[in-house]
């Protein structure tokens, strides 16, 4: 079976992991995190980084931080994993989504600002699966209307949008150390920002709120999301070599649009679209003229001992989200078809070019069926 992420993990990686344990290092109090966090905030070029346990920890610190209450607003995608709505229902708000576009599968930004109104905190900015949004237009909203920009950028570490790092643009700016993220720790997750109060609430809320004067006395109900000195030995030994994992990566994605590209029967992103270059955290196709559903398609790829993934399911179909009363206003069409006909490939970096090329065989043998 080809497996939809394989990781390499590296001797290096091991010998960085064993020398933490071997100095009984092993918790969040170790050195290796703050030197992981210096490093992190150094690249994205921000003041300020707090790591915690995992990119939805990150979120739902991100956005305590501002200080929501019930009955605010924040903007989100409607096409992406549900830790976004997830964290704004957490802090008693309302998630506010958006439908995306068909190309990027990006939240649509003219759509985006026709849902702003007087109870809009902040927007959600995630970058989903290959290109970067338009972060630096959603800014520019933000600035306008006073909204709170949380950056997430849990599936860009590493790129780059107009000369800066991902990350960069947000108030508040979020990622995932998943096991399939381009820099891994297992689980982990990172806040980075410029306001030091801000990081000094991110500080706090990730380790329980303990009392300034009586330690035991808490401040504030907060969550225990530490992030452990073997996680950020981990971290630091991976982001020596980010460049190379990110043109890797690049190099994975390229080969299956050249094998896939004049297949009439799916879509593919291309590599770049117009100023967008596509990072191809994951290589996703869609199954063009609703020709067989992506859970079908999965199902003839597995017989041919290949793993895929189906994509996100839009936060308006949630049975989470609709159980606890949130019914969302508007057309929501494109993020239904995309959720419904798109799935994504083998494309971690141990995926092999005869690994690719033996894929993309498999689709469009299973795809040339549609002609008949």
């Amino acid at each position: 079976m080809i497996p939809v992420n394989k990781l390499i993990l590296s001797k290096s990686d091991a010998r960085a992991v064993y020398n933490s344990i071997n100095k009984n290092w092993i918790s969040s109090a170790g050195p290796h995190v703050k030197k992981f966090e210096k490093k992190f905030a150094q690249i994205i070029d921000k003041k300020y980084c707090s790591s915690v346990s995992n990119g939805t920890a990150a979120l739902e610190i991100a956005l305590k931080t501002i200080n929501l209450k019930k009955g605010d607003q924040v903007i989100i995608p409607n096409f992406t994993i549900i830790s976004n709505a997830m964290a704004v229902i957490k802090q008693n708000a309302t998630p506010v989504p958006v439908d995306c576009d068909l190309t990027t599968w990006n939240m649509k930004i003219d759509e985006l600002e026709k849902k702003i109104t007087k109870k809009t905190k902040a927007i959600i900015a995630t970058h989903i699966y290959g290109y970067p949004i338009e972060i630096d237009i959603i800014k520019k909203i933000c600035l306008k209307k006073k909204l709170y920009l949380i950056e997430d950028a849990a599936e860009m570490l590493g790129h780059k949008y107009k000369g800066k790092y991902c990350g960069y643009y947000g108030d508040i700016s979020t990622f995932s150390l998943y096991a399939n993220k381009h820099v891994t720790t297992g689980e982990g997750g990172l806040i980075l920002t410029n306001n030091k109060k801000f990081y000094n609430k991110f500080n706090d809320y990730r380790n329980l709120c303990f009392g300034k004067k009586n330690r035991f006395n808490h401040e504030e109900i907060a969550w225990n999301y530490r992030f452990t000195n073997i996680q950020a030995s981990l971290g630091l030994n991976q982001l020596r070599r980010l460049k190379s994992i990110i043109l890797k990566k690049k190099k994975i994605g390229k080969l299956y649009y050249k094998y896939l590209k004049d297949n009439p029967h799916i879509f593919i992103q291309k590599p770049k679209l117009n100023k967008l270059e596509n990072i191809y955290w994951v290589v996703g196709i869609l199954i063009n003229k609703k020709k067989m559903l992506s859970d079908n398609f999965k199902k003839k790829l597995k017989k041919n001992k290949i793993e895929s993934r189906s994509f996100f399911w839009p936060m308006h179909r949630q049975s989470a989200i609709k159980k606890l009363g949130f019914k969302f206003k508007g057309s929501f069409k494109n993020s239904d078809y995309i959720s419904k006909y798109g799935l994504y490939l083998p494309s971690g970096l141990a995926t092999t070019p005869k690994d690719i090329k033996y894929v993309c065989k498999c689709i469009n043998i299973i795809t040339k069926k549609f002609d008949n």
